[in-house]
Parts: structure tokens; sequence; C-alpha cells
């Protein structure tokens, strides 16, 4: 094994596998009836698990040593369908109902997104815009443009995520629980400026 593999592996390792409860998370936003993709499925130990719910789970990892290493732990369930690829060209099957992207260090989660998107795939199970916790996102939903969000919290279609700051008088305690879906925000807008105290994924 030379020394860029070495380095990969220990940077994988670094972020992957994910704990008990992202996991439960992710497991608990899909049905039985799902057609899931699972994006950068690693070693498989999630699609895995996937596929005891969904009806079928068609995992993409870009690296041929975690499938390597799944393979050798043993047989795939039948609807468990592993390929060698790389997610962003990947053309997306017929009937795909969701996606699962654990990626904290993610940065083409627009592409992602719209690629999904345009495949009418309807959600995207993610922790890549936050890097915390898991959200499910409706991909076919509008979207507001950041520009008409006075205040609050927003996640935006380019993958950045933050607080847009407003007017005093408009802040709530319900506030704080309301996550805005946005497109145009301050980070993929360059010639935009970023408003004073805004934070930005």
């Amino acid at each position: 094994m030379d020394a860029a593999q070495l380095g990969l592996d220990s940077w994988e390792a670094a972020w992957a596998p994910y704990d008990e409860r992202t996991y439960a998370q992710v497991c608990a936003a899909v049905s039985a009836q799902d057609t899931l993709l699972e994006i950068g499925a690693g070693d498989l130990r999630l699609a895995r698990r996937l596929a005891g719910i969904a009806r079928l789970v068609i995992a993409i990892e870009l690296q041929a040593a975690p499938l390597q290493r799944a393979r050798l732990a043993g047989s795939l369930p039948g609807n468990l369908l592993a390929i060698q690829a790389d997610a962003r060209s990947f053309p997306i099957p017929p009937g795909v109902t969701a996606a699962v992207l654990l990626m904290r260090h993610c940065t083409h989660f627009q592409l992602y997104a719209q690629n999904l998107k345009n495949a009418g795939v309807s959600r995207l199970i993610t922790n890549a815009r936050w890097g915390m916790g898991v959200e499910v996102i409706a991909l076919q939903a509008p979207r507001l443009a950041y520009q008409q969000l006075l205040i609050g919290w927003y996640a935006c279609w380019c993958g950045a995520a933050g607080f847009k700051p407003g007017p005093v008088e408009l802040l709530t305690p319900a506030l704080d629980t309301i996550q805005h879906e946005v497109r145009h925000c301050p980070r993929c807008q360059p010639g935009m400026a970023t408003p004073p105290g805004a934070m930005l994924a």
C-alpha cells in the first residue's frame, strides 16, 4: 500500500463510521417503500442496515478498497447493489425515491442535490449542510430567495447554513426552531456582501 493510500485510509477513518445515533436518525427517515441511493457508501455498514428497511439500496462508493473490505466481510443482501463509481457523474436510476449523503466534509452538495432533484428524487437524508445531526431535505419543494428572508436560520441550496440577522423586534422563541430553505445566499452569490453576524457552514 503506498503513502497516498495510507493517507486516504487514515482520512476516511477520521470521518467514518458515524455513531449509532446518526445511523438511527438515517434509518428512521427511511420506509419500506423506498428505493435508496447512498452516496459515499464506504464499507457498506449503513447500506446493509438500510437494506433491512428499504425495498432496494443502491450504494455508490468512489474508492475500491472499502467495497472490497465489505465484500470480504460477507455476502450482501439481495436488495443491496454496491457500485464503484463517482457519484457526481453517476446516472441516477429511475425510481429512486430518496438519497442518503453522510458527509460532513462534503464540497459538492449543490451538485448532488441538483442531480437528485433533476432525477425526480423526493428526499435527501444528510448531515452535509450543518455537519451534525441528520436532516431530511424535500428536494422538490420551492425555496425562498435569501433576500426575502428577514431573519432566522437558513439552509441554502448551495450547501451553506447559518443565521441571517435582522430586525430585533422579529426575534421570538419560535424563531429558533425554524429552518428556512433558501437559494442565492451570500456564499453562492460572490458579489453579495455577507451580513454582519451571519454564520456560514
